[in-house]
């Protein structure tokens, strides 16, 4: 199997590119913002995690916030959307993020009205904050007219809830507005590994444990019958949202404080690993700003790592 050719560009709006299949992979990037290291690494001490990731004198660690493009040849569909322009002052000081997510569209030659489907792994504000665009009226618009939006029911019903655990999370301009419209389409997908296709060629997966609700997208270009090798397995990406937020997060057993089941994360890593490593799947990071996609192997203590980058 060719694996996918991989392109990561430092310093860069577009931070990478992929060809798997027929479909193309871009990855755009609204910034990257700080935050505590010990809360991104939960019970795994300092003395190990500094070891990987740099902390500042507020021991807080840069994260990117990666927005995935994915051209199908009649689709373009756009996986997560950052954090956007709804912060107030204050958490803007505390998270040093830039909103930078349309300059980076524009640096990868997309218009969001171009864009046909708008895929949230979870509706936590760093993940679903382009969604809708705040204007100084305080109006608040889609901010890609023409798509149609998909996130889980699970998340929507337990956002609004705004439970002490977790509510800051949840901004309710970020998808309300959506499901009102019915430019929202809200999955209902129930048990651990269930999946519902959203185009062909991309499905999303329920893969519960920072939220009840989470789930990763897969890709995987259709590939015409008479071209299928004797093997089925074919290139295969996945967006695993936070179930692995890092590549410095690839230990089964290093989850966040911020995951509201840790021990389902660490299962359910375990569960992606089965399947990404023998099966050489591109992973998709979405708060690694410097890699944010790479192929996962086993070393020799058998431990997960990254392979060659590009």
């Amino acid at each position: 199997m060719a694996e996918p050719a991989i392109s990561i560009e430092p310093n860069a709006l577009v931070r990478a590119r992929a060809a798997l299949g027929d479909f193309s992979l871009t990855v755009s990037t609204d910034g990257t913002y700080l935050l505590d290291g010990g809360a991104m690494f939960g019970v795994v001490p300092k003395a190990l995690w500094q070891k990987r990731i740099a902390a500042n004198a507020d021991n807080q660690i840069l994260l990117g916030l990666n927005s995935v493009i994915v051209r199908t040849g009649s689709q373009t569909v756009v996986i997560e959307t950052g954090i956007g322009n709804k912060q107030t002052e204050k958490m803007r000081e505390i998270f040093r993020n830039q909103e930078l997510l349309l300059q980076s569209y524009a640096a990868a030659g997309l218009d969001p009205a171009q864009v046909d489907i708008v895929i949230n792994t979870h509706l936590h504000f760093d993940h679903c904050g382009w969604n809708t665009i705040l204007h100084p009226d305080g109006s608040v618009t889609p901010t890609f007219p023409n798509a149609r939006y998909f996130a889980h029911a699970g998340e929507v019903a337990h956002g609004h809830l705004q439970l002490d655990r977790d509510r800051v999370s949840y901004l309710s301009p970020n998808y309300d507005p959506l499901i009102a419209s019915g430019q929202m389409t809200l999955l209902d997908l129930a048990v651990p590994g269930a999946t519902e296709e959203i185009c062909p060629g991309i499905w999303v997966e329920l893969l519960p444990g920072h939220t009840a609700h989470m789930m990763g997208v897969h890709i995987e270009p259709p590939r015409p019958v008479e071209s299928r090798p004797a093997s089925p397995i074919g290139p295969h990406a996945c967006y695993v949202g936070d179930l692995i937020p890092t590549a410095h997060h690839l230990d089964p057993t290093w989850v966040m404080g911020y995951d509201l089941d840790p021990l389902r994360c660490i299962e359910e890593r375990k569960r992606f690993y089965a399947r990404a490593i023998p099966e050489q799947w591109l992973v998709l990071f979405t708060h690694d700003h410097d890699t944010p996609m790479a192929r996962v192997a086993l070393n020799d203590k058998g431990k997960p790592i990254i392979t060659a980058r590009s």
